[in-house]
């Protein structure tokens, strides 16, 4: 049966960047069917929005869910000593660990209005089983899709590398596991990816055996790239090159692959990205809590790099709140270039539109037909509103916001700010649970 979702500001973040004041959208098998601010068609049901600002459901490009298990630690270390005084904490991961790390940091998802998750799981300590499998079950129960990736790290501290050698795995056991991988990748929900975690922990022949896995798969490439300055001189000393060189050693600056990340590029780099199609994930609040720098963002947009968000694990942001990100690029963007750097409309397009380009999804991000109904319903008539003008500014400049509803595929996931597919309360409590294993 079609629903007419009615008397909404819809921003439907097409190619016009149309918006439709008093506008309605018509849904119907789990896709749009139509949108517009005229005469309303018919449907089956109606639903009236009072107002709402209507969005395409945020896609977070770049996400460790499992962190959020060990918040607040390492609070004044840059990312290398962060990573040191982490890694063997994460060890301790676990099926049941990662289960209930999954569902907090998807559900925290789903309520600042994300429809569309991208975890980067690397850490797969020897012996551990059913990882991704645990998260993808969360996903599912939730509702949000999923995009999981099979990581991977097997350049230890004794040769080089800056993971402990308890937490790296032989190459061979990788590219094995990656194939398996390949399998829980459903075409509708789940999408798998694959992710080495970094160039200062994992070997070049790792890198360029897990392209030529993904690439004979048919499957998207993600790493992280040029975070910080210690990474820059790491690389320089092992490679003879910066990151960027050593990636397009690899064959990797390709249309197939994203990066998170990316503060510190030259200008030559961000050309090369430009002229390779090469994606960025951009996780402003991470960067800014590991002290790392602001990644260049209005240059990366204006040499046509197609940008996304993400809010980056939440042992480096210690929030899973998208909204908050759309809100936080605005700001760093104008810090770092000045007020005219980004508008709010830009900042929201990151979050959606640009962010499912950087997935290499066309069916997402977007209200117009055709598209799947994955969209977030967001109240105007709250005090932090009041006043606002133009209410998409207003939605941007005055986030995090919890969302009222959000749809996944035309299914309600969230409605009245509460999860449809979930207890929250029970998901903290057995999180809680399970953060407690690993307390210091």
């Amino acid at each position: 049966m079609s629903t007419l979702f009615a008397n909404a500001h819809v921003v439907t973040m097409d190619d016009d960047g149309t918006e439709h004041e008093g506008g309605w959208i018509l849904v119907d098998e789990g896709l749009v069917r139509d949108v517009g601010g005229g005469p309303r068609p018919e449907a089956g049901d109606v639903a009236d929005l009072h107002g709402a600002v209507v969005t395409p459901g945020l896609v977070n490009t770049h996400h460790h869910l499992w962190q959020n298990l060990t918040r607040a630690r390492a609070q004044q270390e840059n990312l290398f000593g962060w990573l040191r005084a982490l890694y063997p904490v994460w060890a301790a991961i676990d099926d049941e660990a990662e289960y209930a790390a999954a569902r907090s940091g998807l559900a925290e998802l789903a309520l600042s209005g994300c429809t569309t998750v991208f975890d980067h799981h690397y850490l797969f300590p020897p012996d551990r089983n059913g990882l991704l499998e645990a998260e993808i079950r969360a996903a599912r129960e939730l509702g949000v899709r999923i995009v999981a990736s099979r990581g991977s790290m097997d350049l230890g501290e004794s040769d080089g590398g800056l993971p402990p050698d308890a937490v790296v795995e032989q190459r061979d056991d990788v590219l094995a596991a990656t194939e398996r991988a390949v399998a829980l990748a459903d075409g509708a929900q789940v999408e798998v990816a694959v992710a080495p975690c970094s160039p200062f922990s994992v070997t070049r022949e790792l890198m360029t055996e897990s392209a030529e896995l993904a690439r004979r798969h048919g499957l998207r490439l993600h790493t992280h790239l040029a975070e910080t300055l210690e990474e820059e001189a790491y690389c320089r000393e092992l490679y003879g090159c910066t990151p960027v060189e050593y990636l397009e050693e690899l064959g990797w600056l390709a249309e197939d692959v994203w990066c998170a990340h990316c503060v510190h590029l030259s200008a030559a780099d961000v050309s090369k990205f430009g002229t390779h199609g090469v994606g960025v994930a951009h996780c402003p609040t991470s960067n800014m809590r590991l002290g790392a720098g602001i990644a260049p963002v209005r240059e990366l947009l204006d040499a046509d790099v197609r940008v996304g968000l993400g809010v980056d694990g939440s042992a480096s942001n210690e929030r899973g709140d998208l909204f908050l990100e759309v809100k936080q690029a605005l700001l760093v963007a104008r810090a770092r270039g000045g007020p005219a750097a980004l508008t709010a409309r830009d900042a929201l397009r990151l979050g959606t539109r640009g962010s499912a380009s950087v997935l290499g999804r066309d069916d997402i991000g977007e209200l117009s037909s055709g598209k799947r109904a994955d969209f977030a319903v967001w109240r105007t008539d709250g005090l932090e509103l009041a006043g606002a003008a133009d209410p998409v500014a207003g939605l941007v400049l005055s986030g995090p916001h919890r969302v009222d509803r959000l749809y996944v595929g035309g299914e309600e996931i969230v409605r009245d700010g509460r999860l449809v597919r979930g207890d929250e309360e029970e998901i903290a409590r057995e999180h809680r649970a399970q953060a407690r294993r690993f307390a210091p």
